[in-house]
């Protein structure tokens, strides 16, 4: 990845007004590539090209789209290891988790392919004698698509497929900080012979090309995975064109721990969802809310679990977290460590690690004794850091996940039926897991949450047909 990486627009590869290296959070001195950055002048010719390509692409057969997608997904697996590397190298994730989230990728586009061919629609029965009514699908137009950091690209793969599946033009704007996939995703799309002007990249910071694609009137949706205040900010500047909005943003997820847990799932499952992929995954655990009659053996457990757990470089075999997806990034994660230090009092881990070489490497935090109310428990870190929190009974553990103006997932681990039951029923959250970590989804059902947590539609699945179509009733006399 020597060469500098150029936006596609209109099926060509354009520089931009000046280029951005991609630094490998693992040891800073690797630089993953050279990325061309747009400007809105080439915001505007891609939407213009995409408008082109528009007509051509959303009557195509079915089978044409499909070909092409299971194509694209098929050329991704066969690549998991190499994108996989890269993957670790530009975002910071274990090699076993970048290849595994390649892979997903590929099964996301191969989903898709099968999902162009089952586009349906309704036959209804008129009021009027001799009237038909027949209800279809079709593209919402050209779509635009704005993709976070910490899944590089299988967010990118979830948004990208169902778009073209269902016959929209798209134009892609990956998070500055991991553009690398991406780039092979555009590079495969071509390959298999997608249509020029149909699939269009450009890279480059928000306030620049993601607020261009805002604010133009020829973008029909903007499909946006970020924080809370860019989202909101989105889906008011998005009303000036009234144009379709899907928002995936922040979580604070609870995992709540019963007295009559397995503990030895329970360790695993609270593990797994605060510290894998080094807590950046806006569904991971955040909060473990744990009944009292069982917190001392569970802290004890969950403490001496988590400080075995090995960081280092996302490339090495024997690394189970990997670093921090950036400077900054780490920065924010120290000082809420530091003020859990203030507020809460009782931090294990937390700290920057020194591992010789230069990287955005940090322990594992766990802030033991914590209230809900507190600032940790209720802003999102984004990082290995964890409040654990105390409650009595079932009822109150409830009302204290519900207790948080975000609502993506949230788990319970408990051996009780009736308690899963509840939980099920009663959880505000989107995304509900019984004795399984609050992160880790299939991409073959829907995906989002309540509250802060999202906005408009459900994303994969055949739920995303929801955003990248619009409903037509036609009537025939």
């Amino acid at each position: 990845m020597s060469r500098i990486k150029k936006n596609l627009i209109a099926g060509e590869w354009k520089l931009g007004a000046f280029t951005r290296p991609n630094i490998n959070p693992s040891n800073t001195a690797d630089t993953v590539g050279e990325f061309a950055e747009a400007d809105v002048s080439q915001v505007e010719r891609a939407v213009a090209a995409a408008r082109a390509a528009l007509p051509a692409w959303r009557f195509s057969s079915p089978q044409a789209r499909a070909d092409l997608l299971d194509e694209v997904g098929s050329k991704i697996i066969a690549r998991k290891q190499s994108i996989g590397e890269l993957l670790s190298r530009e975002e910071g994730k274990t090699l076993a988790e970048g290849i595994a989230e390649t892979v997903r990728a590929g099964q996301i586009f191969k989903f898709f392919a099968q999902e162009a061919l089952r586009v349906t629609g309704d036959y209804i029965a008129s009021l009027r004698v001799g009237v038909d009514v027949e209800v279809t699908r079709e593209p919402v137009g050209v779509v635009g698509l704005i993709t976070p950091w910490n899944f590089p690209i299988a967010i990118p793969a979830w948004k990208i497929a169902p778009a073209l599946a269902y016959g929209n033009a798209v134009l892609v704007k990956p998070a500055h900080l991991t553009p690398g996939c991406v780039h092979i995703l555009a590079e495969l799309l071509q390959e298999a012979g997608c249509p020029a002007g149909v699939f269009n990249l450009l890279y480059g910071p928000g306030p620049i090309v993601g607020q261009a694609m805002i604010e133009h009137p020829g973008i029909d949706a903007i499909s946006f995975t970020g924080s809370v205040s860019v989202g909101q900010k989105l889906a008011k500047d998005s009303l000036t064109t009234m144009k379709k909005v899907q928002l995936e943003m922040g979580g604070k997820n609870p995992m709540l721990v019963m007295d009559d847990a397995d503990l030895d799932v329970a360790i695993e499952t609270c593990v797994n969802g605060a510290f894998y992929s080094t807590g950046q995954r806006c569904t991971a655990t955040s909060r473990i809310l744990v009944q009292k009659s069982i917190s001392a053996e569970f802290c004890d457990r969950f403490q001496k679990t988590m400080r075995s757990l090995q960081v280092g470089d996302a490339l090495d075999p024997s690394t189970q977290i990997g670093p921090v997806v950036s400077a900054s990034q780490l920065e924010n994660n120290l000082e809420y460590v530091e003020l859990a230090r203030r507020e809460v009092g009782e931090v294990v881990g937390g700290e920057q690690l020194d591992l010789g070489v230069d990287g955005f490497y940090q322990a594992p935090a766990a802030f033991f004794g914590a209230g809900n109310d507190m600032r940790v428990s209720q802003e999102e870190i984004f990082g290995p850091c964890v409040s654990v929190i105390e409650f009595e009974d079932f009822d109150e553990g409830l009302q204290l996940a519900n207790d948080t103006e975000f609502g993506l997932t949230a788990g319970i681990c408990t051996q009780s039926l009736g308690y899963a039951r509840e939980f099920k029923r009663r959880a505000e959250a989107g995304m509900v897991m019984v004795n399984l970590p609050t992160a880790g989804v299939d991409y073959h059902v829907p995906f989002g949450g309540r509250k802060k947590s999202s906005f408009g539609y459900r994303e994969q699945g055949r739920y995303a047909a929801e955003f990248y179509t619009a409903i037509k009733t036609a009537y025939l006399a």
